[in-house]
């Protein structure tokens, strides 16, 4: 059987950590769909999320078993619909595995068969967050090391 794995994430925008979880889950699954969700808790995106899907693209361009996507629906619901039996997630720290556990218990609640699998960040990425990224940006500092892609 075909093991996928699903990354969801509002991805506003998409880090270097993010890249390394992906490339990293490749080693454990035969396909990731990256999910760029809509975050019903985010009002407004910052970067948009066609320019987004376009930078993300473009990261995996050489890899024909990552699919990236948009999706607003319930992860485990999407999950289900797109055959993934996994939901791969990134840890920096315990702030973002008490987030990350109860989510994994909801999502395990609404989809048995969704198994979540955590990754601890590789320490050259654990700084990074979509938050600091976007403040950066939005003071015009350079943020081109925390991206995979220019924008």
């Amino acid at each position: 059987m075909k093991r996928v794995a699903l990354f969801p994430g509002s991805f506003d925008p998409f880090t270097k950590g993010h890249e390394d979880i992906v490339l990293r889950g490749l080693k454990l699954f035969d396909e990731i769909i990256v999910a760029i969700g809509y975050n019903s808790g985010k009002s407004v995106r910052y970067f948009d999320i066609e320019l987004m899907l376009k930078c993300i693209r473009t990261t995996f361009s050489n890899h024909d078993n990552i699919k990236v996507v948009t999706f607003s629906e319930l992860t485990a619901e999407f999950a289900r619909k797109n055959g993934a039996q996994y939901l791969l997630r990134g840890l920096r720290n315990t702030t973002d595995f008490e987030y990350e556990n109860s989510i994994a218990q909801v999502n395990r609640f609404l989809n048995a068969e969704l198994e979540s699998v955590f990754l601890i960040t590789s320490p050259q990425f654990a700084s990074i967050s979509s938050s600091i990224i976007r403040e950066v940006h939005r003071y015009q500092g350079d943020v081109s090391n925390f991206l995979p892609y220019k924008l």
